[in-house]
C-alpha cells in the first residue's frame, strides 16, 4: 500500500482541523464528565445512573462495532461511508434539541428516561462511526505524520470545546428556563456536527488496490489476533484496569457538586477547564508518540487520570475541583492520538476496524462490572472507597503498560 502524499496530508490536516474544531465545539454542550451526569441529575435521574453515564456511554459505543467492522470490510468508498453514518448521530442531536427546547417534556416526571434512551442511542451512533472514522483517517493521513495529525487535530477540538465551554457558561448563566437551557446546547451540538460532517468532503484518500475479504477470512483475522498477538494481549490486559476511568468520568462532578454545593453554571468552567487541558496535551502526546513511541504517550494519559483520583480524594476547595478537570482533560488529550496510533501500529497491515472493534467489544464486559461494583458502592454513598478503588485499579494499569508492553511501533514482528 502507497502512503498518501504529503502534500495530500497537509490538505487532509487543514480541513481535519476544521472538523474536529466544529465537533469539539459542539461536544461541548454535550461531554459525558459534566453535561451528562449534571442533566441527568437535575431532570431527576437515580444518582446511581447519573454518575455512571460516561461508563455506560463507553459500553453502548463497543456494542455495534465488531459488526460494523464484519460488514464494512470490502466497502471501498471510505469518504461517503463515513459522511453517511455521521448522518444517524446529526439525527439523534436534533431530536434532544427539539425535544428540550421545544416541548414541555419536563412536566412529565419520565423525563429522565426519554433523555436516556435518547443519550443510548447517541452512543450507538457514535459506536458505528468509531470503527469506519479510524479506518477513514488511515486512508487519509501518511504514516510517518499521524501522530502530529492526531495531536494537532484534537487540540483543534479542544480549542472548538474551550469556546464552546464559554458559550455553554453563558447559556446556563442566563435567566432561561430548565431543560431548554440545556436544549439550546443540543441544538447548537447538531449545527456544530453538521459542519463538521460536511468538511469530510474535501478530504482527499490515498489509493489502493483493495483485496475482497471473505467472511471466514475475517473470523480467520480475528481469531489469530486473539491467540497470537501476545504483546496486544499484554496491552488489552492493561485496558482492563485502565476501565476504572469509565465510571470515575461521571462520579466527579456528582461526587464534588455534592460535597462543594456549586451552581450548575460551574459546568462550563470545567469544560473550558478541561479542554485546555486536553488541546495541550493531545498536541503534545501526539508530537511525543511519533519521536519517543504511543506507547509512551499512553503512559501521560494514566498517569493524570490517576492525579484525578488523588485530587479528587484530597479535594478540600473549588481550587482543587478545578485541578480535577484539568487532570481529566490532559488524560482524555493524552489518550486520543496514543491510542489510534497504537491500533495502527498493532494491525500493521491488517483492518484497523477489526482491531478498533476488537478492544472495545473485548473492554466492554469489564467496563461493565467496573459500573456494577462502583455503582453499588455509590448507590451506599460510598464515594471515598469508590476513588481508592479505582486509583488502585489504575496505579495497576501503569505498572502493567510500562513493564510488561513492547512499543508496537518499535518492534518488527507481529505482536
Amino acid at each position: 500500500m502507497n502512503d498518501l502524499k504529503i502534500t495530500h496530508h497537509y490538505h487532509n490536516q487543514r480541513f481535519n482541523n476544521i472538523h474536529e474544531f466544529f465537533w469539539g465545539f459542539g461536544s461541548s454542550f454535550h461531554n459525558v464528565y459534566a453535561v451528562v451526569p449534571l442533566f441527568l441529575k437535575e431532570l431527576g435521574a437515580p444518582e446511581v445512573i447519573a454518575t455512571s453515564s460516561a461508563g455506560i456511554f463507553s459500553i453502548v459505543i463497543a456494542l455495534p462495532m465488531l459488526i460494523i467492522a464484519a460488514i464494512t470490510r470490502n466497502i471501498t468508498n471510505t469518504k461517503r461511508l463515513v459522511i453517511s453514518v455521521h448522518c444517524i448521530i446529526l439525527f439523534v442531536a436534533f431530536i434532544m434539541g427539539y425535544v428540550f427546547t421545544f416541548s414541555d417534556i419536563i412536566k412529565n416526571p419520565n423525563a429522565w428516561k426519554t433523555y436516556f434512551m435518547l443519550f443510548i442511542t447517541y452512543a450507538l451512533a457514535i459506536g458505528i462511526i468509531v470503527p469506519i472514522w479510524a479506518d477513514f483517517l488511515e486512508k487519509t493521513t501518511n504514516k510517518s505524520l499521524r501522530g502530529k495529525f492526531f495531536g494537532i487535530g484534537f487540540a483543534f477540538n479542544s480549542i472548538g470545546a474551550f469556546a464552546g465551554g464559554i458559550a455553554l457558561k453563558n447559556i446556563l448563566e442566563k435567566n432561561i428556563q430548565f431543560p431548554k437551557n440545556f436544549g439550546i446546547g443540543f441544538i447548537i451540538l447538531f449545527f456544530s456536527l453538521a459542519i463538521g460532517t460536511f468538511v469530510f468532503y474535501f478530504y482527499k484518500e490515498k489509493r489502493n488496490e483493495i483485496k475482497k475479504k471473505s467472511l471466514t477470512s475475517f473470523k480467520k483475522e480475528i481469531k489469530e489476533v486473539i491467540l497470537k498477538r501476545t504483546n496486544f494481549h499484554r496491552y488489552l490486559f492493561s485496558r482492563i484496569f485502565y476501565c476504572a476511568t469509565l465510571p470515575a468520568m461521571g462520579l466527579y462532578a456528582v461526587y464534588c457538586q455534592n460535597k462543594f454545593n456549586f451552581n450548575i453554571s460551574e459546568v462550563g468552567l470545567f469544560t473550558i477547564l478541561n479542554v485546555i487541558s486536553m488541546g495541550v496535551f493531545s498536541y503534545a502526546s501526539g508530537h511525543l508518540g511519533d519521536k519517543y513511541g504511543h506507547k509512551t504517550s499512553m503512559l501521560l494519559a494514566y498517569l493524570f487520570h490517576f492525579l484525578a483520583v488523588v485530587a479528587a480524594l484530597c479535594s478540600k476547595n473549588m481550587f482543587i475541583v478545578y485541578c480535577i478537570f484539568i487532570f481529566i482533560g490532559a488524560g482524555q488529550g493524552a489518550f486520543m492520538p496514543s491510542a489510534m496510533n497504537l491500533i495502527y501500529d498493532f494491525a500493521k497491515d491488517k483492518d484497523k476496524k477489526t482491531y478498533m472493534a476488537l478492544i472495545d467489544s473485548f473492554l466492554a464486559p469489564f467496563a461493565i462490572l467496573f459500573l456494577l461494583g462502583i455503582g453499588i458502592l455509590v448507590n451506599q454513598g460510598q464515594f471515598i472507597l469508590s476513588f481508592y478503588i479505582i486509583g488502585t485499579c489504575l496505579f495497576i494499569s501503569i505498572i502493567l503498560l510500562l513493564f510488561f508492553v513492547k512499543d508496537p511501533g518499535y518492534n518488527n514482528l507481529y505482536i
